[in-house]
């Protein structure tokens, strides 16, 4: 018996349901990925998806931050929290929760280069390094492009180990203000004042410090000149991915800050808010349950037919089995005696039931 005969439905009815499947696949997948530039969501070249993975590579737990609430509850000690390039500027109660994340032993990583909201940020937690926000290029070290400088100066063992070398993508320098430099561009590498792309004679030669780290109380603050450097693409050249594995690998908690980012996907949203709510997730559950009961006693044909045969004029013959096989075999001509007959018996229990 085959498909079409054994569920008795027609071709029509097979590509409703094939397109239904399609829409919903297509809404899922719409619900639960983003196209936000340094979303953990995305999984394009410009988004940060392949963070999460490099956590669970060097054995640390990785989250999804929503809201600055999560810091009042979790361990500091352990913990490195990453902001990328931030899009709305942080509020008096949130730098304090993040303040304190940091003066009690946690590690916050922050990556910026032409964003307004980083360096009010890092004052509010006390950190002094900040982003100048002006463009780097090298001519001569660099991956493809000038906009793409290599910073092979690496010069802390403890935060850079295993560290050749940091590629930016269109990286800003970070001033130090006392913090120190764990990774700063050649000497050759300049300050591209007017974004023109050319060597003009009032644009800056020298090294400059693109990474930062200090000591906050008992915590540390890390200020990165480029949030490009994590997303998927960037993180390809060896010295990035060795970068972050460095800095998540010292600790047993990653926490990825998207609070004051854009692009979470609705579908995302909706399963982190019924991961922090357990309440939800018993109800969720008992809904589900009560679900599938509903759906192990739903009719099938038998009860569809039945449907079918309500109305008063068709009710008068169905009362005898020589009207209700009339009415069977007007419908369904292909079905053979003995089917025929099964499913009239079947309508006849079932209606006396």
């Amino acid at each position: 018996m085959g498909l079409r005969e054994r569920f008795d439905v027609g071709y029509p009815q097979l590509v409703l349901v094939a397109l239904t499947v399609v829409t919903v696949v297509g809404i899922v997948l719409a619900a639960s990925t983003s196209s936000a530039a340094f979303g953990s969501y995305n999984d394009a070249w410009d988004g940060a998806s392949e963070l999460r993975e490099q956590a669970e590579t060097v054995g640390a737990d990785g989250e999804i931050v929503r809201s600055t609430d999560r810091y009042a509850n979790a361990s500091p000690t352990g913990t490195v929290a990453v902001v990328l390039s931030p899009e709305s500027g942080y509020g008096p109660r949130e730098t304090d929760r993040l303040r304190s994340f940091v003066r009690d032993g946690g590690t916050l990583l922050v990556a910026e280069d032409f964003g307004q909201h980083t360096n009010p940020l890092l004052d509010a937690v006390g950190a002094q390094a900040r982003v100048t926000g002006q463009l780097l290029r090298d001519e001569q070290y660099n991956y493809q492009s000038t906009a793409l400088p290599i910073a092979r100066n690496i010069s802390n063992a403890t935060v850079m180990g295993g560290v050749d070398g940091l590629t930016l993508n269109h990286g800003s320098p970070v001033s130090p203000n006392g913090a120190t430099v764990l990774a700063s561009t050649s000497a050759v590498a300049y300050v591209d004042t007017n974004r023109n792309a050319d060597l003009d004679d009032q644009d800056r030669i020298g090294s400059a410090p693109v990474a930062t780290s200090e000591s906050i109380g008992d915590g540390h603050v890390i200020v990165v000149g480029d949030p490009s450097l994590f997303i998927n693409t960037m993180l390809d050249r060896s010295g990035n991915r060795a970068f972050v594995r460095s800095v998540f690998g010292a600790h047993e908690r990653v926490l990825l800050d998207y609070s004051h980012a854009s692009g979470l996907p609705p579908l995302s949203v909706a399963l982190l808010v019924v991961r922090d709510a357990p309440l939800l997730q018993i109800a969720l559950g008992g809904l589900a349950i009560g679900a599938i009961g509903l759906w192990t006693r739903r009719p099938g044909i038998v009860g569809r037919l039945t449907e079918r045969m309500g109305s008063t004029e068709e009710q008068s013959l169905t009362a005898r089995p020589e009207g209700l096989a009339a009415i069977v075999r007007e419908r369904h001509p292909d079905w053979d005696d003995e089917r025929t007959e099964r499913v009239i018996q079947g309508i006849m229990t079932r209606r006396d039931e």
